[in-house]
């Protein structure tokens, strides 16, 4: 089989990829805020009310932070890319560039299942997207500078298959017992402290 043309180096995307995450980060920030002309009882009411949009900021601003960090990593060794690898990379984008509406959703209507369940499908599919994108560089040396090696590349798709199981799991689980099922997503919190130990004693 011929191998892909390879269509030039990966700055222009690493670019892309830095704008689309910043953007998005700066996306969740719109959903909090307090309104004007409020009393001393409504100011506090508003503050009570805006808990949920800062725990669906906290977490959906964890959740693009470590994408966009993984991101970097898979591009680490990348020298030149090929149109396979910039399309998956555009539909990751596409994919974080959406999540601020299901962050919305989730600190809008927390209690409901669907909002629950399209927030784990958002996060999920950008983990697919990022687990493919990561192995279909792994296949394609010639698009990297030398071979990274084989650890650190296993250590990298356990981490995002990690993350997608997790939140794909979550869709069974908000199924069952609503909207709890988000405390769920808690265990990635040991999950991606022992990976990150096991990374840095690789290197």
């Amino acid at each position: 089989m011929r191998n892909p043309t390879p269509e030039g180096g990966p700055e222009r995307l690493v670019a892309l990829a830095d704008g689309v995450f910043a953007i998005a980060i700066t996306l969740l920030v719109l959903d909090l805020s307090v309104p004007q002309g409020l009393d001393s009882e409504g100011y506090h009411q508003a503050l009570d009310d805006l808990l949920p949009n800062l725990g669906a900021y906290a977490i959906s601003l964890a959740v693009l932070a470590g994408f966009w960090r993984d991101h970097r990593a898979i591009f680490r060794t990348v020298r030149q890319v090929d149109g396979q690898v910039i399309s998956l990379t555009v539909l990751g984008l596409g994919i974080a560039a959406l999540l601020p509406f299901p962050t919305a959703l989730v600190s809008e209507y927390g209690e409901e299942r669907s909002a629950v369940i399209i927030y784990a499908v958002a996060v999920a599919s950008l983990g697919g997207v990022h687990l493919v994108l990561t192995r279909l560089i792994a296949r394609r040396p010639w698009l990297r500078d030398g071979a990274a090696p084989v650890r650190d590349e296993t250590l990298s798709a356990v981490d995002l298959g990690a993350t997608v199981v997790v939140f794909l799991v979550t869709i069974p689980l908000a199924l069952l017992v609503g909207s709890g099922a988000m405390w769920w997503w808690l265990v990635l919190v040991p999950v991606k402290v022992w990976l990150g130990r096991r990374e840095n004693a690789a290197r």
